[in-house]
């Protein structure tokens, strides 16, 4: 879900807006990404999951985004971290904002972060499925692409669902078709393994162009989490062999994970870690 915001950042700036209308990002000027690498110095690792900027000169803003489908007590502590060096790092003012599929994540993302420090509390803008339209209109979606992807995703459990996917996949046909077929695999990617089938049964009508592309990406796609599915058991092989019990938690964790780099550190740090908890610090 990350890269359905971080891909063009100047239609995630229409979706950001959207959601949260009191949130200072300039209509108009530069928007560009920003390095998600936060860390102060190395090793210490402070990666965010995508970081956008906005604007020219002293009207800059940054935008951290994370894509959440879990609890994660340590992001209680890091969020604050990713803002406080991100603005350091660019001299602007910065927010944080969370994106979760699901509701109950949602709520939990939500809960204000008592730092300690008098007056200085972190409440993370969240983006979830009680703040998402349900959007069945293929203009009002060409006209907020972004926003109508997260919809389609945010809202594959709402009565609604079928009716949004197809204004979505409409939509798609409607818009360059290099940015279609990215915009509708990570649609894909971010759906529910029963919605997936629906949404890929639209892709198999093969009404537009993209569609074509889509299927040929899944099947590239396929082959890369062929791979990443072995190392991530790997890992977890690893860690049990070295006696180290491996919460339900962390396992899932890992065997979502499809990102080679992360996964090379993470078996880079099952050698050595004293908690399976250990791999994500």
């Amino acid at each position: 879900m990350t890269q359905l915001t971080t891909f063009d950042p100047e239609c995630t700036r229409d979706m950001l807006r959207a959601v949260f209308g009191d949130l200072p990002i300039p209509k108009s000027g530069e928007a560009r990404l920003a390095s998600p690498d936060l860390s102060e110095v190395d090793p210490a690792v402070c990666r965010a999951d995508g970081a956008l900027l906005y604007g020219d000169g002293d009207e800059r803003f940054g935008v951290i985004v994370e894509t959440q489908r879990g609890q994660d007590k340590e992001k209680r502590y890091s969020w604050l971290e990713y803002i406080a060096n991100f603005r350091a790092r660019e001299k602007c003012p910065v927010a944080l904002v969370v994106i979760c599929p699901s509701q109950s994540i949602t709520y939990w993302a939500r809960k204000p972060i008592e730092t300690g420090h008098p007056g200085l509390t972190l409440t993370p803008l969240v983006i979830g499925p009680d703040n998402t339209p349900v959007i069945t209109d293929v203009a009002e979606a060409r006209g907020n692409i972004v926003l109508a992807a997260i919809c389609t995703i945010t809202k594959s459990e709402d009565p609604q669902f079928k009716a949004i996917f197809r204004t979505m996949n409409s939509a798609l046909g409607g818009v360059a078709r290099g940015h279609a077929w990215r915009y509708s695999r990570y649609i894909f990617r971010s759906l529910p393994p029963e919605q997936q089938q629906e949404w890929g049964r639209l892709m198999s009508m093969g009404t537009y162009e993209y569609h074509s592309d889509f299927a040929n990406s899944l099947l590239a796609e396929g082959e890369a989490i062929g791979e990443a599915r072995g190392e991530a058991k790997a890992i977890l092989t690893f860690l049990e062999a070295r006696g180290i019990a491996v919460s339900d938690d962390v396992r899932e964790r890992v065997m979502a994970c499809q990102d080679a780099n992360l996964l090379q550190t993470w078996v880079s740090r099952a050698a050595s870690v004293e908690s399976a908890e250990g791999l994500f610090v």
